[in-house]
């Protein structure tokens, strides 16, 4: 992905916008939905309503849940939300209205958006530092602690429609928990996914997220634009919906190469917000200022993509549902172009046969000329990974290596592995491919009833 010069534009609106307001947060109960807005404001000159909807469902009952309670979860969301709209201008002074941040809490809101912009400050080629790029005034009014019950029997699982959620899915269910799937604006893939693991789209957990349409007028007449954390409004979001349900624990589907920066030496991560750091810190401030006793953390954090997608296909009827591509998720497809087709499908090819791939891709990309620059990037020929959720090269060289012994060793090599192309995963060796089918990250935060079903599970 090129990198632009943007950072006079940057200065410019810095001193042209010089303040971002959280004004307000409101919220209603209709029809037994919860809908809430936010009123965010830039030095007086633009302002945003983005808003959200958690959708009814039998077993929450908004009216019994105090109002203390949903303050905190709300603004939390918000103060997530506002990252979105704050990168139009990147106003250097954040104002906080409606409540009271104490400094530890400020550190850690400054770290998530700035960690959380990394991609949007390098692609955009910011010169911006951790320290001074925004100064974070908070209101006067305190929170409460959330203390709701929650109960042990029952996890959230998000869901996004690619392989790592469904995988998490089928492994946690039949495992005597109450599993809720749950979406924020759920694609037709995380509909066929959870529908595929024998759950409800109308049981699940689901919020509609609406974003202001003025923040994307702004990014048409070029406004500054770029990457956000998603993730972590996915996990305010979860936790908001753990404690409407009374849910203790949230189980995401991370892998450990979340954590390997996109650009070496740097901190700059597309997959920041799904990090173990991030995971740490986020469990951390919940536990502190949200609810003492919710659990979030990555099922899959102790594995690698190789071990994720051998998990993957014992559960071949999700193959031609689930979906991984950005590109594509607008007409549901795959666009064969990206580095998350390329990628995911070069750490399916060890596993799964020839025609099955190309059934599942509509082609066969390893075939495909003019995705060399992608697999480039991927191996690690070029220093800077793609900017996507994608797994770091010495597994995708594991992976080649795998494939070209089982598939191309004594048959045609396909264009993207003859000689001149990849290279790279020729001096991968047996020990190499062993290390990363039986690697196990014990940086996790799993708890132990997860631990030892993971486990189980790996060994059978």
């Amino acid at each position: 992905m090129k990198k632009a010069n943007h950072n006079n534009k940057y200065l410019q609106l810095r001193e042209q916008y010089p303040q971002f307001v959280f004004q307000s947060y409101s919220f209603k109960i209709k029809k037994k939905h919860l809908t809430a807005k936010f009123l965010f404001s830039v030095s007086g000159k633009i302002k945003f309503e983005p808003s959200f909807k958690i959708l009814s469902r039998d077993y929450i009952d908004f009216e019994q849940v105090d109002k203390a309670t949903l303050n905190n979860l709300i603004f939390h969301i918000g103060m997530v939300e506002l990252i979105s709209y704050w990168k139009a201008t990147c106003s250097p002074e954040i104002i906080i209205r409606p409540h009271f941040l104490n400094e530890e809490q400020i550190r850690w809101w400054k770290k998530l958006y700035f960690n959380g912009l990394g991609e949007f400050f390098y692609l955009n080629g910011i010169e911006a530092d951790a320290e001074n790029f925004l100064t974070i005034e908070p209101g006067n009014e305190t929170l409460s602690l959330c203390k709701s019950v929650l109960e042990e029997n029952k996890v959230i699982v998000p869901v996004g429609g690619g392989k790592d959620s469904a995988v998490t899915l089928e492994l946690l269910a039949g495992k005597g928990f109450q599993l809720f799937p749950f979406a924020i604006n759920p694609r037709e893939a995380t509909v066929r996914t959870i529908e595929a693991v024998g759950y409800s789209i109308n049981e699940s957990l689901i919020i509609e997220r609406k974003i202001d349409p003025k923040l994307l007028e702004l990014n048409e007449q070029g406004f500054l634009n770029g990457h956000t954390p998603f993730s972590a409004l996915v996990a305010f979001t979860s936790v908001f919906s753990a404690i409407l349900s009374k849910t203790k624990f949230i189980a995401l589907s991370n892998e450990s190469s979340a954590n390997q920066s996109t650009v070496p030496g740097s901190v700059i991560n597309h997959q920041y917000s799904k990090s173990y750091e991030f995971e740490t810190d986020f469990t951390w401030y919940i536990k502190k200022y949200v609810h003492t006793n919710v659990q979030y953390f990555s099922f899959l954090r102790p594995l690698t993509e190789l071990q994720i997608a051998k998990l993957f296909i014992r559960f071949p009827w999700h193959f031609e549902s689930f979906r991984s591509c950005n590109v594509g998720s607008k007409t549901d497809s795959w666009c064969g172009k990206c580095p998350k087709c390329l990628f995911t499908y070069i750490m399916l090819s060890p596993y799964i046969s020839r025609p099955t791939l190309e059934r599942i891709f509509g082609k066969r990309l390893l075939n495909e000329e003019n995705l060399k620059p992608i697999l480039d990037e991927l191996t690690g020929v070029t220093e800077v990974k793609p900017f996507e959720c994608v797994g770091t090269p010495e597994e995708v060289n594991v992976a080649l290596r795998m494939t070209f012994e089982r598939l191309y060793a004594k048959n045609e090599v396909p264009i993207l592995l003859r000689n001149g192309n990849a290279n790279s995963f020729k001096d991968v060796s047996e020990k190499d491919i062993a290390a990363f089918l039986n690697s196990f990250n014990q940086e996790h935060l799993l708890p132990p009833r997860f631990l030892e079903i993971l486990t189980e599970i790996l060994h059978d």
